[in-house]
């Protein structure tokens, strides 16, 4: 530590620091126009000079200057501010003066340094005379004139986001900011994240929303991005009952950084298409209606079905074929990874309490539910078990089944960022993605072979005494059985599976054992296979035997695909688990809610969401609640869905917006979005995070919370009936206020506060959080009590299920390989431009002008194999049916694999995929491997 006068006050700070690292931590402001926390200093602007006591010159750049012990410095000396003053004047008799009309007026950095300076225009002729703006890119303008070349845009782009889109060009007075040498922004290859755009501090970059008004007249509101699970902290910028700008914020996750969805695509929340007023069915169409009418048909349909009475809605009432099933076991809801804890806890509790029922499941069936049963089986816990910032020490980091600079773009630059220091890469993906560029080693494994490659590189560990004897003879079990069971697959064998080099397998699997610090990270394309568990258990064993777990900068790290998955999963949305992972089939934990709720329990075990589709495409299912989820594009076999949502005897969807699963409803009933509602989300590292309301829901259009717990109290439930709660003070009065004989509009709104105090209360990973300790940037559950500080790293001195367990995995082939008639493997995923079923995305005319158009990406010589080239329209055909998509030949794709992005209806990807074929333990459908045929489409079609 070193020790320093600022201003006449002491400072003690590492020796690494510089003066203004120093001055900030003091509370002291110095001006700074270049400086980039947490980059090397750049010393441009020269803004920042301060007066250092000794030294040769009399003042220093305080960003580029360390301190030294015993350093006098002062900042606000009257030749520090002279010399700010003269460079403010140089900056500014190049500026344009049109100020005024400036939209960047009021968060301008020269603006504010030159008005606290008295530093005025004074005409020169010098100012800057370049070319018209670059109005080219979908979402933000750049203006020459106005660059005061600080370079924060260019070093954001190169050592930040790790895109290296911008530089500079030419020299002296023409020197200018120039994307791609010298190439439009519209034409270069960014990647319109945006992180240029903050940056910049003055308003030379600037978003092209046409309803901002200026930074002067909007308002702030710190929230939580809403699409992948990073978790990204934003300030959403409102003004006009409008969301008209995004802004990143600080936060623990994203470290001030955002992606393209993240920074631009928030327009869907003005959107003129949202739900704003209910809608029933009245003779086969779908009409407004008003609350009143909509949630008595809610409800008269969820009694009907429960208990056996009245009319059903599509299908005739009586016996036989035709007859709408009865009891709870007709009952079922699929609630959201897009809402918030408390809309999810509150919706699994309405159908446990009233439906009594355990038919609840969401998305994260099709994502990570693997995960959730793989890891909670080795290791007690089925979460990521590092945090995001444990990237920035690990040495080797092994990408496998995650793309990740698309579906998690700020983990995804982080990666980046720690090759660019020296670490090590490892990718194993069918795709040459834009990580399998970087690494060291691409493993270009044939889809569905996953295990087969763990299985090899493990093998490699055992036969070369690679693992950590220490940790695995002190905090696992069943090691020896593991280890024996890896007998026949040597790298060979696994080279022959996989359809990779046993070199490669050889040295990722020493990289990996070897590493002082290394990391797994892996997403959908581990999970979404028939053998999703069995892969997650395999990366397990890889951590273990290497005892890279409970150590900062290790561990094995599933990516969350959706805002709010890992909170979902945590509120017990799910058929065998009630909040916080507890069985239904534990007696004490069934009694335990019971208690807490008032009402008895089912211990039986619900129904997966494919399994719910599967009854009711038998006619199984007499009512259906889905919200906010879209599950005919989603879910596998889409003709499939559609024709078991066709069989429903009633159902109820919650959304934002018309999809494709609403087009089917008997009830639409409107939500509000993020930007409309209060909460938390958990992101992907286990962080509960604030959500907080910024504007108003548009027309009628209500909080889901409102919405469940009105139909909690039309349904009759009152504080003496389910009053109860683990914490008394915690009363279910203060979640839900009901009378039973209220219009809905007489009815108390729900309080998000609330019900997370109740949660919380019978959570025992979220027992000591409180919306107080959540003002700050988050806390990682576990957090046992109020005085703890929460869990970065998980399974630091002990596995959660006391010790780590080494299963074996035996790999099998996909459940439908290629053959003669459907020759070539057919896999999914996403884009960095669209989201899920782009019923946000979609909305976004900047990403519908970027990535509007579905296709299908091909190897050119397995498109040259079936007489296709780039821009054919293809038709695409398997068991399940056929659609027609254009083609796009990479080579960057495996030879005889099919990639499609799931996002668009038009060509909807799920069509062809094996709803049937399921993993056996987690239930998640094979979504990454089927087979299919390619062929030139008829052009009459």
């Amino acid at each position: 530590m070193t020790t320093l006068r600022i201003d006449g006050r002491a400072a003690c700070v590492p020796g690494s620091a510089t003066i203004l690292e120093a001055a900030r931590g003091l509370g002291i402001e110095i001006p700074t126009l270049c400086h980039i926390p947490g980059l090397e200093a750049h010393g441009g602007c020269r803004v920042c000079m301060v007066e250092v006591e000794g030294s040769k010159t009399g003042f220093m750049p305080a960003c580029a200057t360390p301190v030294a012990e015993g350093m006098v410095v002062r900042t606000d000396s009257p030749g520090a501010v002279a010399m700010r003053k003269a460079v403010l004047e140089m900056i500014l008799a190049e500026h344009p003066s049109d100020c005024f009309n400036c939209k960047k007026s009021g968060a301008c950095a020269l603006h504010e340094y030159c008005h606290i300076h008295g530093v005025v225009k004074v005409e020169t002729g010098l100012e800057k005379k370049f070319r018209k703006p670059d109005v080219s890119h979908p979402f933000f303008n750049f203006d020459p004139d106005k660059c005061i070349l600080c370079g924060k845009c260019v070093r954001t782009c190169e050592s930040l986001q790790c895109s290296g889109v911008i530089g500079f060009a030419g020299r002296g007075r023409s020197a200018r900011v120039a994307p791609d040498w010298g190439f439009s922004f519209g034409a270069s290859s960014c990647v319109s994240c945006g992180n240029c755009v903050a940056a910049c501090p003055v308003g030379a970059l600037m978003p092209r929303e046409r309803h901002f008004p200026g930074y002067s007249y909007v308002k702030r509101t710190r929230t939580i991005c809403p699409y992948c699970g990073v978790g990204c902290s934003i300030e959403l910028l409102t003004s006009g009952g409008r969301v008209v700008g995004v802004d990143p914020a600080d936060g623990p996750a994203n470290k001030g950084l955002l992606c393209v969805k993240g920074r631009f695509a928030y327009s869907f929340v003005n959107h003129p298409e949202r739900l704003t007023k209910p809608l029933v069915r009245r003779d086969g169409v779908l009409v407004e209606a008003s609350w009143d009418e909509a949630l008595g048909r809610v409800v008269d349909a969820f009694l009907r079905t429960r208990d056996g009475k009245g009319p059903g809605s599509k299908a005739a009432e009586g016996e036989g074929e035709g007859a709408v099933p009865r009891g709870p076991h007709a009952i079922a809801g699929l609630s959201s990874a897009r809402c918030t804890n408390e809309e999810n806890y509150l919706f699994q509790k309405l159908y446990r309490l009233a439906g009594h029922t355990n038919n609840i499941d969401h998305c994260a069936r099709l994502c990570h539910a693997s995960t959730v049963t793989g890891l909670a089986t080795t290791l007690g816990s089925g979460a990521m078990t590092d945090p995001i910032e444990g990237i920035d020490l690990q040495d080797v980091i092994f990408v496998t089944g995650s793309n990740t600079t698309e579906t998690h773009p700020v983990i995804g630059s982080r990666i980046k960022r720690a090759v660019k220091r020296g670490a090590t890469l490892i990718v194993a993906d069918p795709r040459r993605t834009e990580l399998a560029g970087l690494a060291s080693i691409h493993l270009e494994l044939k889809p569905g072979t996953n295990v087969a490659l763990y299985n090899a590189m493990a093998a490699v560990i055992v036969d070369e005494e690679l693992w950590n004897k220490e940790f695995v003879e002190t905090r696992t079990e069943d090691f020896d059985s593991w280890a024996k069971a890896l007998a026949d697959w040597s790298p060979e064998r696994g080279a022959e599976v996989c359809g990779v080099a046993a070199e490669d397998i050889r040295r990722a699997a020493r990289l990996y054992a070897k590493a002082e610090r290394a990391g797994i990270f892996y997403a959908m394309g581990v999970t979404q296979h028939s053998s999703g568990t069995d892969g997650v258990m395999c990366l397990s064993n890889l951590a273990l035997a290497c005892g890279k777990l409970g150590r900062p900068g290790c561990g094995i790290n599933p990516l969350r695909g959706q805002n709010n998955v890992q909170g979902a999963c945590d509120m017990g949305c799910l058929p065998g688990d009630l909040p916080g992972y507890r069985k239904t089939s534990d007696p004490a934990a069934l009694a335990a809610f019971s208690e807490a709720w008032g009402v008895p329990l089912s211990s039986e075990r619900g129904l997966t969401s494919t399994e719910i589709l599967d009854r009711a495409a038998e006619g199984g299912i007499g009512f259906l609640h889905i919200m906010g989820e879209n599950p005919v594009l989603s879910e596998p076999d889409s003709n499939h869905v559609l024709h078991a949502l066709g069989k429903v005897g009633f159902l109820v969807v919650q959304d934002i917006f018309p999809t494709e699963t609403s087009a089917l409803a008997d009830i639409v009933l409107p939500a509000a979005c993020f930007a409309e509602k209060d909460g938390t989300f958990t992101n992907t590292e286990r962080r509960v995070q604030r959500v907080r309301k910024a504007l108003g829901a548009p027309g009628e259009a209500k909080e889901d919370l409102d919405i469940l717990a009105t139909i909690l109290g039309r349904l009759g439930f009152s504080q003496t009936e389910a009053g109860k709660s683990a914490d008394a003070s915690a009363s279910f009065d203060a979640v839900v206020s009901v009378d039973a004989s209220a219009s809905f509009d007489t009815v108390v709104s729900t309080d998000a506060g609330a019900v997370f105090d109740e949660m919380a209360a019978l959570v025992p990973q979220y027992r000591g959080i409180s919306y107080a300790r959540l003002e700050g940037d988050g806390i990682q559950w576990p957090c046992p009590d109020a005085s703890h500080p929460g869990t970065p790293i998980l399974h630091v001195d002990r596995m959660t299920r006391g010790k780590g367990l080494f299963v074996h995995a035996a790999w099998h082939p996909p459940r439908e390989s290629e053959d003669d008639e459907y020759p070539v493997v057919f896999t999914t995923g996403r884009n960095l431009y669209q989201y899920h079923t782009r019923t946000m995305t979609g909305r976004i005319d900047g990403l519908t002008r970027i990535a509007g158009e579905h296709y299908v990406e091909i190897h050119p010589e397995t498109a040259a194999l079936y007489g296709l080239a780039g821009g054919d329209r293809a038709t695409i055909a398997s068991r399940r049916g056929s659609l027609e998509t254009i083609v796009r030949t990479r080579a960057s794709v495996k030879r005889g694999v099919a990639f499609m992005p799931f996002h668009y209806a038009q060509a909807a990807a799920n069509l062809l995929t094996n709803g049937l074929a399921l993993d056996p333990m987690a239930k998640i459908p094979e979504l990454k491997a089927c087979a299919v045929r390619i062929g030139k489409a008829d052009s009459s079609s």
